[in-house]
């Protein structure tokens, strides 16, 4: 026998599966947005999670009513932290590079190593790792 008796059948199940999901995706990011939040106390973020385990619908129902404006603004926020540290990531790898060639320049200028040694030490720094 098939599992599935008429196309509809189908849909129902993949559509209930659907919601099973997205309830799931939105109930672990409430989860992660009480544990992330600083301007929640400890009572107050049990109180959530005491709710969201005996009423769980209405529960993450009310909290992305309530709540949600402050969800968005910690992601954000988050975003803007990950960003300004993968740009600061950035100079400090672009800026070495730069700095070590200005170095094996002055150590030219001042004498201290030949002009072949200078072009050496300027491949290896320009070589890809």
């Amino acid at each position: 026998m098939n599992i599935f008796s008429s196309l509809w059948d189908a849909v129902w199940w993949l559509f209930t599966i659907f919601v099973f999901v997205a309830y799931l995706i939105a109930l672990f990011s409430i989860i992660s947005d009480l544990v992330r939040d600083r301007d929640l106390n400890g009572w107050a973020k049990a109180g959530w999670l005491l709710f969201l385990i005996f009423l769980p619908f209405l529960t993450a129902l009310a909290y992305i009513i309530v709540r949600g404006q402050g969800m968005a603004e910690t992601a954000d926020k988050q975003l803007a932290a990950q960003r300004e540290a993968t740009e600061g990531y950035i100079r400090s790898v672009a800026g070495g590079t730069t700095t070590e060639i200005a170095q094996a320049k002055q150590l030219l200028d001042n004498g201290t190593i030949s002009p072949s040694e200078y072009e050496a030490l300027k491949a290896r720094i320009l070589s890809p790792v």
